[in-house]
């Protein structure tokens, strides 16, 4: 059960820009009973339990065959907020609970503190997360992972943290110790927080080695990153995954998705880092989309796509309706627009093949009175597409005008040549 108490010390106001991810509400469907900081089971005998005796035993109950699985509407449940941070620190096994709130976790706490004593100060609303660290790794302890900036902060220390907040995420410039490095490829983040809810502590490994497992065969390493992260809110959706990752424009933003099961982790990989396409049947939202908005993107997304999956579907949308942020605005014509683009920019094709027919018809029914007259009574033409000159561009004239002007120099230049001689 979580500790009202603990989450109220670093919660900050409803209003506030910053969030910490083990600040959420508590989840009526979360397990009461936790797994210890080392994510250790005993059984009847007070044995520890192996990893495959913990799997049999558990996965029916906080796993992947759970009753509750797949149960509940997944999109629009991800609090909006615009940044994320990343604290690496230690590994799952040894974190609290509340590991923002520990006073044996000085690095977090301390940095869980400056963060929402300058929350008036932070013009983005951030949200912090701990994820593994270990030294000698790519990710070592106090190295800060800053989404969608793409940026590491090297080795942080609880001296530093004062100084990080004020120049990094208030004043938003470079932190001087430190410069900051350019994060590439694509970043997958995995809930595997036992001490805070066994399902997360069952689920988030098990995806963990999955992903390490399909990174590996297909030959990604170094272009996909995974790693565990501490408590994300929604314990019932587990597993929990968070994935940063260009899309299709270039663009980064965090898209979370829920009740992820191991046989999911090629689909994340081969549709949404792969090709930059949303799953929808496990989406649950992204940053800078508030709930509703999540809804409305989502709603969109499955109108233009065509696609009509009971477990997303939340009924029509206009095709007009704007989303946050800019994700989908007025849609119209044969693609219904798409971001901020419409393929269709005066009207649908076909709206264009028929105007180009009614313009050549009439030029040709004017041409002279007698062809007027024998058009009468006989089926208008059909027209098969537009003409050469209607696709003219103006590079095209100028492109013909230079020619057109170095033939009549070639010329003048020739019979200049001519009268000399």
């Amino acid at each position: 059960m979580e500790n009202p108490t603990a989450s109220s010390s670093i919660s900050p106001p409803s209003s506030s820009p910053i969030t910490f991810s083990s600040s959420t509400e508590p989840d009526p469907s979360s397990n009461p009973q936790p797994t210890s900081a080392s994510n250790s089971l005993t059984n009847s005998k007070g044995g520890i339990l192996s990893s495959s005796e913990q799997t049999t035993n558990n996965d029916a109950e906080f796993g992947f065959q759970r009753a509750e699985m797949g149960q509940a509407s997944l999109v629009g449940t991800v609090q909006i907020y615009e940044r994320h941070l990343f604290l690496c620190y230690k590994t799952p096994g040894v974190w609290p609970s509340h590991v923002e709130a520990s006073e044996s976790d000085r690095l977090p706490r301390l940095l869980a503190a400056a963060l929402k004593s300058r929350v008036k100060d932070i013009k983005k609303k951030t949200r912090l997360t701990i994820c593994e660290g270990e030294d000698g790794t790519e990710s070592s302890n106090g190295d800060v992972l800053i989404f969608p900036d793409m940026i590491r902060y090297r080795r942080l220390t609880h001296f530093d943290v004062d100084n990080f907040v004020e120049d990094v995420l208030v004043k938003e410039t470079e932190w001087l110790p430190g410069a900051g490095e350019v994060l590439t490829g694509s970043y997958v983040f995995v809930c595997a927080h036992g001490s805070r809810d066994r399902r997360c502590g069952v689920c988030g490994p098990v995806l963990i080695d999955k992903f390490k497992e399909e990174i590996s065969s297909r030959g990604l390493q170094g272009n996909v990153s995974v790693s565990p992260c501490s408590h994300v809110g929604g314990h019932k959706y587990a597993g929990n995954v968070i994935i940063f990752s260009q899309n299709a424009h270039g663009e980064v933003t965090g898209h979370w998705y829920g009740y992820v099961t191991p046989d999911d982790v090629p689909l994340l990989l081969e549709h949404h880092i792969g090709k930059g396409e949303i799953v929808d049947h496990l989406w649950r939202g992204q940053m800078g989309l508030s709930e509703e908005d999540q809804k409305k993107a989502q709603q969109l997304r499955l109108q233009l796509n065509g696609t009509t999956q009971e477990k997303v579907s939340q009924g029509p949308v206009e095709a007009t309706e704007s989303i946050a942020n800019g994700s989908a605005l007025e849609a119209s014509g044969c693609c219904q627009g798409r971001g901020n683009v419409s393929c269709c920019q005066n009207g649908t094709a076909e709206e264009k093949l028929e105007k180009n027919c009614e313009d050549e018809q009439k030029a040709e029914d004017g041409v002279t009175k007698k062809s007027s007259k024998q058009s009468k009574g006989k089926a208008r033409k059909i027209c098969g597409g537009p003409k050469w000159f209607q696709s003219w561009e103006r590079e095209d004239t100028y492109a013909a005008l230079a020619v057109v002007a170095a033939v009549a120099s070639v010329a003048v230049a020739y019979s200049c040549y001519r009268q000399l001689k």
